[in-house]
């Protein structure tokens, strides 16, 4: 229990995406201390927001604070507890709850909430976290520019998106890789914090920037990663 209670401290101390291009990629509460975040100008100020919510102004490119007013309760970080027989450090995406646990030791897991791929271009099984990036450049998959010629300007032939905020893998990605292939899909940081607790990427696993910064620093290359299927949805592989 000590170990756990030691990297929940660790962890807790620690505009817009291309939508036009994309348009359709017992709990423990983290922390009590909160920033008012009054909005100039605005009738409806920000409720309270916890600090691992808040800006990041340290960061290459500065990170505004989250909107709670977007992302549900139960989609904030947090620990729960989870018995699981997976390994300490495994990844475990819950594709039909829209949540994400990062296994720690003693029963307990790390929560997140995860927007996930639309019906048509979900993915699931048992991969690895090849490697994670920072600020990562992002450059759509040959098939998602067949589908929307708009992504043309971004393709690899003409190098990819650079990073930045408006950039749709965010502040932080981890890369999926299955039997030494990359899979396409990647764990990556969204500004979008209304789109958290929903399908709606192009294959990819969202969460909010400040988590998966969280995330990146807390997971290490090699980690395993198992993304449970939604039966709801059909899979595409490569999408």
């Amino acid at each position: 229990m000590q170990d756990v209670d030691i990297i929940i401290r660790r962890r807790t101390l620690l505009v817009a995406a291309v939508v036009g291009l994309l348009a359709g990629c017992s709990t423990t509460t983290p922390t009590t201390q909160t920033v008012s975040l009054a909005t100039p100008g605005s009738d409806e100020p920000f409720p309270e927001t916890p600090v691992i919510y808040s800006a990041m102004p340290q960061e290459e490119f500065p990170i505004p604070a989250v909107d709670l007013r977007q992302v549900s309760p139960q989609f904030r970080r947090q620990v729960v507890d989870y018995p699981t027989n997976e390994r300490v450090g495994t990844l475990i995406v819950d594709t039909p709850n829209k949540f994400l646990y990062h296994v720690l030791p003693g029963g307990k897991a790390m929560r997140y909430g995860i927007g996930v791929g639309r019906d048509g271009f979900s993915w699931s099984g048992r991969a690895t976290v090849a490697y994670k990036r920072a600020w990562p450049k992002w450059t759509p998959p040959d098939e998602m520019v067949a589908r929307d010629p708009r992504l043309q300007p971004v393709s690899k032939e003409n190098g990819g998106m650079a990073p930045g905020l408006r950039n749709p893998l965010g502040a932080r990605a981890l890369y999926i890789h299955q039997g030494g292939k990359d899979t396409l899909y990647r764990l990556h940081g969204t500004p979008e914090a209304f789109s958290i607790g929903k399908a709606v990427s192009s294959g990819c696993i969202r969460l909010l920037n400040q988590d998966v910064i969280d995330l990146y620093n807390n997971v290490r290359d090699g980690s395993a990663i198992v993304v449970l299927p939604d039966p709801s949805m059909r899979e595409q592989p490569g999408a």
